[in-house]
């Protein structure tokens, strides 16, 4: 497809304090290759230093690529951040959607390799294909801080809302062909890629979840649109050293904050609404998997000095989830073409 032709790519990353990893992946941006149409960065700091680091950006980056800078007036999370990322992008007229945290890098001809799935996708919308026909979500591969294959579930048990814990790696580490896909029914804000009219028919991401779990029923959602890809393209590696636990010889079970177990909890109430939403509720197999939920974050808890802090935080965050669970006000994010 000529270059003039192709659909516009933004992409949209969140940050809040990571001014240092936020420079790797600015550095990223400059030697990635084909770069994006706009890049939106959503600032949840609203930090002078990143507003600066964003301006040089703007200037290395022009004329081919519109930077533009989205400091949000309170910490929104990441789920508020990509909210607002996205309905900037949807707005500026992108087609794809492009979202990635602030503590990746591009590595070096991704956006090429993923043009070979959006380049696809639109002929298909061209040639008068409906969303629900064509592939419009994708996921592409990534590297661990350390390179690394990073595993990642993209297999989602919708009845339990857990991910599969037994889902076997997509492809294998040393797969020798590019453009391979197999299927997903989830997504993940680290390196999705969303076509506009499933942001437009799906809504926004909720900004209600703050952190955790917006991602997931984000691509959930989009599954009742389209069928959404992983596919085998490399295309980010992560920069963020974790604390782990190593679990057989592909997976690890990271640690996390107090913050995120209590939202790891929490939003397990938004969770049942969406699947109650769309008839996919059954609240015997989702309680075994809020229990299944906790027990996990409890092994995860010894990777942490204070237990007793996490242990209430978990507890906390699971208390809550019922309250909004019993929410009868409760409403989903509206699609755009209703707004």
């Amino acid at each position: 497809m000529p270059e003039s032709s192709r659909s516009r790519v933004a992409i949209v990353v969140v940050t809040f304090k990571r001014q240092e990893l936020l420079s790797r992946l600015f550095d990223s941006f400059e030697a990635m290759g084909e770069r994006p149409a706009t890049i939106v960065i959503v600032d949840n700091e609203n930090s002078p230093e990143t507003a600066a680091m964003t301006a040089t950006l703007r200037d290395t980056l022009a004329p081919t690529c519109n930077v533009m800078y989205a400091p949000q007036e309170t910490n929104t999370g990441g789920a508020g951040g990509f909210s607002a990322g996205t309905k900037l992008a949807y707005e500026a007229g992108a087609d794809w959607l492009w979202l990635m945290d602030d503590d990746v890098e591009v590595i070096p001809g991704a956006l090429d390799r993923m043009r070979h799935w959006t380049d696809k996708a639109d002929a298909d919308l061209a040639a008068g294909k409906s969303p629900a026909e064509t592939r419009l979500v994708f996921q592409g591969q990534r590297l661990n801080f350390d390179g690394t294959p990073f595993y990642w579930q993209y297999h989602f048990l919708t009845a339990m809302a857990i991910p599969n814990p037994v889902a076997p790696r997509p492809f294998a580490p040393d797969e020798a062909h590019p453009h391979r896909a197999r299927l997903m029914n989830t997504a993940c804000f680290e390196g999705g890629m969303f076509h506009r009219s499933v942001v437009e028919a799906v809504g926004l991401p909720d900004p209600r979840f703050f952190i955790y779990w917006d991602d997931t029923i984000y691509g959930y959602l989009s599954t009742k649109v389209t069928q959404p890809l992983i596919v085998s393209d490399l295309i980010l590696q992560r920069t963020r050293t974790l604390d782990h636990h190593k679990i057989g010889t592909i997976r690890k079970l990271n640690s996390t904050s107090d913050m995120a177990r209590y939202h790891i909890m929490r939003n397990r109430g938004f969770m049942a609404h969406y699947l109650r939403e769309h008839g996919d509720f059954n609240p015997v197999l989702f309680a075994a998997g809020t229990a299944a939920t906790f027990v996990k974050e409890t092994i995860r808890l010894t990777l942490t000095d204070d237990k007793s802090a996490g242990f209430k935080q978990l507890v906390r965050g699971w208390k809550d989830a019922r309250v909004i669970l019993r929410d009868q006000a409760w409403t989903p994010m509206p699609p755009l073409g209703n707004r």
